[in-house]
């Protein structure tokens, strides 16, 4: 094989950038600490669909935050409330922002009604700010606050959750996202973070079990389940960046409609252009945030969702029995009789079943009306809704559809 210097002169690009990759933690970790003070740079925020950004001083020379741990009253969604657990009053908490070089430091106050801790997930920094109460802290009491402070060594976006009875805490709702922004601005016009998680919650309850280990029954975007997700609002010709994180049980396959995306990152580092490859489902495992980029060059409404189907219902009785093609005809009456309340449901599919009564504080197995009826959909789903020269990313409202570009009935030969 033989290699000219123009072949030579042509992968320098590559080489450096695979130089930058392969550089350690360790001397990442030595550029920041050897920096002039703290990066403390602007950036672009990133957009927390149904959240928040947790707000910051600069103190002594560090970004200064405070976590609040404690219970809370969460709507998963219009008609259902949920003791949830959380931080600064809502689930996920708010998104922490920094910048790579930042000195940060984190109060977090404990008003949960046992002990807790916080783990940086996918962050470097010293063994003693780790967060795994027992084996690198004591555990923080109830009433008690403990601070973290470290400088931060690397970009990306990460996640923050408690090290301490995870099982129940987490599953309670208690997780959030760290962003940490390079020091040279990114060429992205919007940036969504988007935490994955699952719960169960026993129709006509709001307290989640954590317990449960398989059998859930709801899915959220954000602590948020479909119709009250909120949209993602783009301009045709953004460059838009999605993160997911998963800190549920499962795996979730999210998947896009009318576009394609690149999977450029995870929260162990960029993935470098030559490895990134196109696709339309991202699957998201346990434990991870997986980021995908895109150009928005489609107008629409286009749907965005996990595509487990069952990830896109709300509050299923996985218990009932299969009754499709049952002739139940006089059935009900019957048992009218000793549950006046009862309904037949199930022998042409479950469709036309999306608001039939159902106990109190829990959601419709489907919910939500578009332009054309309703979306039989929940749990999992939003709307990506891409727009031609729109001055603002409020909602836009339903798109209005060029002539002839609609599916229309036709009638039957």
């Amino acid at each position: 094989m033989n290699i000219t210097r123009r072949d030579l002169l042509g992968a320098m690009p590559l080489l450096a950038a695979g130089a930058a990759l392969l550089k350690s933690p360790r001397a990442i970790a030595a550029q920041a600490e050897a920096s002039n003070g703290p990066a403390h740079l602007s950036f672009k925020p990133v957009v927390s669909p149904n959240g928040a950004t947790l707000p910051w001083t600069i103190k002594n020379g560090a970004k200064e935050f405070h976590l609040i741990a404690e219970p809370i009253k969460h709507e998963v969604a219009p008609g259902m409330v949920i003791n949830a657990w959380g931080y600064n009053g809502r689930t996920p908490g708010p998104t922490i922002e920094a910048v790579e070089g930042d000195r940060v430091r984190i109060y977090v106050h404990n008003k949960l009604p046992e002990r807790t801790s916080v783990h940086w997930h996918g962050i470097f920094l010293p063994n003693g700010m780790d967060g795994v109460a027992g084996l690198t802290q004591p555990h923080i009491e109830p009433g008690e606050t403990y601070v973290y402070e470290f400088v931060l060594k690397q970009h990306g976006v990460f996640m923050y959750h408690p090290h301490s009875d995870e099982m129940v805490e987490i599953a309670l709702g208690m997780m959030g996202f760290f962003v940490i922004h390079p020091r040279a601005a990114e060429a992205v016009d919007r940036h969504f973070v988007i935490m994955l998680h699952e719960w169960s919650v026993e129709p006509g309850t709001g307290t989640p079990n954590p317990n449960v280990m398989t059998d859930f029954n709801l899915f959220t975007f954000n602590s948020r389940a479909w119709p009250g997700t909120d949209p993602l609002v783009v301009r045709r010709g953004d460059r838009v960046r999605i993160t997911l994180g998963n800190l549920s049980m499962d795996s979730h396959p999210i998947h896009i409609h009318g576009h394609r995306f690149w999977h450029v990152g995870t929260d162990g580092g960029t993935i470098p252009p030559s490895a990134r490859i196109p696709m339309t489902t991202i699957n998201v495992p346990p434990g991870t945030t997986q980021t995908v980029e895109w150009i928005a060059d489609a107008p629409g409404d286009w749907a965005f969702h996990c595509h487990k189907s069952h990830h896109t219902m709300n509050a299923m009785n996985h218990a009932l029995p299969n009754v499709l093609g049952v002739n139940q005809r006089g059935v009900e009456e019957k048992i009218r009789k000793v549950l006046p309340e009862y309904m037949a449901m199930g022998e042409t599919g479950m469709g036309d079943m999306m608001d039939m009564g159902r106990p109190k504080n829990t959601l419709p197995m489907m919910a939500g009306n578009g332009p054309f009826g309703p979306i039989e959909m929940g749990g999992m789903f939003t709307v990506i809704k891409v727009r031609e020269g729109i001055k603002s990313y409020e909602d836009p409202g339903w798109y209005k559809h060029p002539p002839n570009t609609v599916a229309r009935r036709v009638p039957e030969k």
